[in-house]
């Protein structure tokens, strides 16, 4: 016969465990390390995937650009998202076609002219400092330049051929597409991490951050295309050299506030004085009416329509991303910044109306 399990404990230990603490201050002081060890933990793990996440968070982005197009089609048509979608796709598709086939071979050759004119000038700035006694000599002068435009160097590589960032660029699309196919699974997805007593409130902040995003993104694309243009046609009309590649550059850097203007303005004049004097105070005068166009007219009327952001607050959320996470952590940081201003209005928001109490 099988022996009956027993259905009473053994005699009981009587006395606490040594590891049981039983003081509630030790237990809530306990409690509180293991949040702040958490925290802490959380913050390493994200300097460990940093890059991994700015590539996922660049993605939301297009993902968000796409959805504004969507969403603005869908004031037009009825047609179903999945159609509005793809014909957004299919019209950017087209677009940057058309502009790499009428601009294509052109570009190329003026971005290898670009990085030579820009060497050249280096070097040509570095002799007249050394000259002057306000530069220590150097026994190679092209040396120093080369290395002090290596940054430049690497920005028209970059635009010359793209190779190195052309599988973070797939993934990026990719998710972007995914993202803007199906938003609401991933809303969703995120709300079931969030305790339920929370999920309305984090439902209306991600709502609004999304407003908040698709507004900057609009007006970001407003800006990029005017300072593209106007720079284009100015310089080209001032006899400037490289005056389309210049023009791409300017829109594209237009992207990074404050930053992109000031390497779009060095770049531009450096090209202009290589062509001769007169040139390039054509240059400088390019740059100064374009950014005051865009600083007094562009952006006011932009920023009523979109989203206000003190300008030291963005440069500086753009040096510390550039530190931390490098150039696209630096193109992210004023959406980055937009996001945290949103929660923190929230929050605010939030607050008041727990002050306020029911009326």
């Amino acid at each position: 016969m099988a022996a009956e399990q027993p259905t009473t404990p053994g005699p009981i230990e009587p006395g606490p465990s040594p590891n049981e603490v039983r003081d509630p201050l030790v237990r809530d002081e306990i409690k509180k390390a293991k949040v702040w060890f958490g925290f802490a933990g959380l913050i390493a793990l994200g300097v460990l995937l940093v890059q991994p996440l700015l590539v996922i968070f660049a993605g939301l982005i297009l993902g968000v650009m796409f959805d504004g197009g969507v969403r603005l089609l869908g004031r037009v048509t009825k047609l179903a998202r999945g159609w509005r979608l793809l014909i957004v796709v299919l019209g950017v598709t087209l677009f940057l076609l058309a502009v790499f086939y009428l601009t294509g071979v052109g570009i190329v050759q003026q971005v290898n002219q670009l990085r030579t004119t820009l060497e050249g000038q280096a070097v040509r700035l570095t002799t007249f400092l050394t000259q002057q006694g306000l530069m220590p000599g150097a026994s190679d002068i092209s040396g120093i330049a080369r290395q002090a435009m290596s940054s430049v160097g690497r920005l028209t590589s970059w635009v010359g051929s793209a190779v190195g960032a052309l599988t973070t660029f797939f993934f990026i699309l990719v998710l972007g597409l995914f993202f803007a196919a199906e938003p609401r699974v991933y809303e969703r997805g995120l709300q079931w991490m969030i305790p339920q007593a929370s999920r309305t409130e984090f439902s209306l902040t991600i709502d609004r951050m999304g407003f908040t995003l698709r507004r900057l993104l609009a007006g970001k694309l407003v800006g990029m295309v005017v300072e593209g243009v106007l720079t284009w046609a100015a310089l080209a009309i001032g006899g400037v050299p490289l005056a389309a590649l210049l023009g791409i550059i300017t829109g594209i850097l237009a992207f990074i506030p404050n930053i992109g203007a000031f390497v779009s303005g060095v770049l531009m004049v450096a090209v202009g004085f290589s062509a001769g004097a007169e040139t390039g105070l054509w240059a400088i005068g390019t740059y100064v009416v374009v950014q005051t166009f865009d600083g007094y007219v562009v952006a006011p009327m932009v920023a009523k329509k979109t989203v206000d952001m003190p300008p030291a607050l963005t440069l500086g959320a753009q040096i510390l991303a550039s530190a931390l996470m490098g150039l696209l952590g630096l193109a992210l940081a004023d959406s980055i910044v937009a996001m945290i201003k949103v929660a923190m209005e929230r929050r605010a928001e939030r607050e008041g109306e727990r002050r306020a109490g029911p009326r």
